[in-house]
């Protein structure tokens, strides 16, 4: 009898243990990994300009709603411009939460993608070089796709689309804007 006690134990444990790890798990897909504050001082050295307004309206918010699949939940998106390049700070839901993304563009070209801001309990495989380094100098073609494929990464389909979508409104605002 104390044999069977014993064994009944360890499979508490055991379930325990395994709940316990799926738990954990799901928590450490969430974090900052910047604050927006000190994405821009690094784009702009420690000096980043005065933030400026785009205002989604008319033609522009058609195209932003066909970019994101559906409408925009603000009505202006602020940016920072230095001469020929922008950075715009945007946030898409993924499956269910806020990614919260910093895009660089330079010359209607991505320098740099980084994800700030992770809130999904999976998929933040995307912040990581291997995956931002696909976007580095893509383009919006004539219908406001990007110039290349975009590789998927397993179990993060919806953060991948999320981050794509971004980019493409990030490049596509850049182009509406007044240097």
């Amino acid at each position: 009898m104390a044999g069977f006690y014993r064994i009944n134990t360890m499979k508490k444990h055991l379930y325990i243990f395994v709940l316990l790890l799926f738990v954990s798990s799901s928590v450490t897909a969430r974090g900052i990994y910047q604050k927006p504050a000190n994405f821009l001082d690094e784009v702009f050295n420690s000096k980043p300009p005065q933030a400026n307004v785009i205002w989604l309206t008319g033609s522009i918010r058609t195209k932003a709603t066909e970019i994101l699949n559906h409408k925009p939940t603000r009505l202006r998106i602020r940016y920072w411009n230095n001469q020929q390049r922008t950075a715009w700070i945007l946030e898409e839901i993924g499956k269910e939460k806020p990614i919260t993304v910093g895009i660089v563009i330079s010359n209607n070209k991505i320098e740099k993608v980084k994800v700030l801001v992770f809130r999904e309990s999976r998929g933040d495989e995307i912040r990581h070089d291997f995956f931002t380094q696909q976007f580095k100098h893509a383009r919006l073609n004539t219908n406001n796709q990007l110039d290349r494929s975009i590789d998927g990464i397993s179990g993060a389909t919806l953060s991948v689309r999320a981050l794509t979508k971004l980019t493409r409104l990030a490049l596509f605002l850049s182009t509406q804007i007044k240097q």
